[in-house]
């Protein structure tokens, strides 16, 4: 009679966590005051600059730099979570109040008291929930700023908006393939 064993199965990794909007926050935190991190984005006088980042927990993260007057536009990171720091300057970020429909629409009409203006100098931040619409400027005419931004789920799509008075139209969807 012969018996026949069978190797245990290894177990199973333990399930990372998603980070959480603090998570970012916190990541995003201690990389703007990595100084010698920060020295390290090259930065042009007219566009903006990045570098690629490896966020906590498979989140996308990036450090990017801001010439004198740049922004970004309105926009929305879709069903992702994130948080961005300012590591060197001063940004300021528009935003909205409200949540809006996350698809189905090009154009809508804002209702009064909706907008929210932060001004994020170094080492100021803050983390933000999914489809939040905001645009960020370094509104600054002689300083870059520098920033760092963190991302989770990694960005599944931008969507970008014009905006005139209290209308708000959807102008373009980007995915990942457009800005890497």
């Amino acid at each position: 009679m012969s018996a026949s064993r069978t190797a245990p199965s290894p177990s199973p990794a333990p399930a990372v966590p998603a980070p959480t909007q603090a998570d970012l926050l916190d990541f995003a935190r201690r990389t703007a005051a990595d100084v010698e991190l920060i020295a390290t984005l090259p930065l042009d006088p007219e566009g903006r600059t990045w570098v690629r980042l490896n966020g906590p927990g498979g989140s996308e993260a990036w450090l990017i730099g801001w010439p004198p007057g740049t922004g970004t536009g309105w926009h929305d990171h879709a069903d992702s979570v994130g948080a961005f720091v300012t590591a060197a300057g001063e940004l300021t970020e528009n935003s909205l109040t409200a949540r809006l429909p996350t698809d189905g629409w090009k154009t809508l009409e804002l209702t009064e008291d909706i907008d929210h203006v932060r001004q994020l100098p170094a080492g100021k931040g803050r983390s933000f929930g999914r489809h939040h619409v905001h645009e960020v400027l370094n509104e600054s005419t002689e300083q870059h700023a520098i920033s760092v931004h963190a991302y989770y789920p990694p960005l599944p799509r931008i969507r970008r908006y014009s905006r005139t008075g209290p209308v708000l139209r959807l102008e373009q969807v980007e995915r990942p393939e457009d800005w890497q």
